[in-house]
């Protein structure tokens, strides 16, 4: 099961960051196969609140989407001392369904794990926040593991409310 959040006025956040400099860019196309090794970390430790989106098995598929999003500008990096330890995707959602408002998706937000709560995961979404209403988003959205309690800690404390639950079961019977 999923929670999807929603942030009708996202907050801004400084690139404040305890104890070390961090710098929040956007990377070029020479970094797509350490972020997709981020992403395939991300993927692998999401498979224990529940998610079943396999790392390794789409290395191919999200290595190319990490380059589309790079070139879209829809890609930002956390750097420490010259090294990538976090990363945040986001798009705007055009002309899927006509809506009331104009969703900005933030789709994947990771910090490595030495790297976590120092407000690296902070600066990147309030980063990603910025770019998005830059860009249209008259609303932010994302998705957490219902299970991932920490995750939906960080996103509650940024303002991020459930707007929509997703909803799963097994096809098949183990009683039968």
């Amino acid at each position: 099961m999923r929670t999807v959040g929603t942030c009708r006025r996202p907050k801004r956040f400084a690139s404040v960051v305890r104890s070390h400099t961090v710098e929040i860019t956007t990377p070029s196309t020479e970094l797509a196969d350490r972020l997709t090794d981020m992403w395939v970390d991300l993927a692998r430790g999401q498979q224990s609140y529940g998610s079943h989106l396999l790392g390794p098995e789409n290395r191919a598929a999200i290595r190319e989407t990490v380059v589309q999003r790079i070139v879209a500008d829809n890609l930002l990096v956390a750097r420490r001392e010259d090294a990538v330890v976090g990363f945040v995707m986001f798009t705007v959602e055009y002309g899927r369904y006509e809506q009331d408002v104009t969703p900005g998706l933030v789709e994947n937000l990771y910090v490595e794990p030495a790297a976590r709560r120092e407000g690296i995961g902070s600066a990147l979404l309030g980063a990603a926040e910025d770019r998005l209403v830059t860009d249209g988003a008259t609303v932010v959205q994302l998705e957490a593991m219902a299970d991932n309690d920490a995750a939906r800690q960080f996103y509650a404390a940024h303002g991020y409310a459930p707007h929509r639950l997703e909803l799963e079961k097994p096809t098949e019977n183990d009683t039968a």
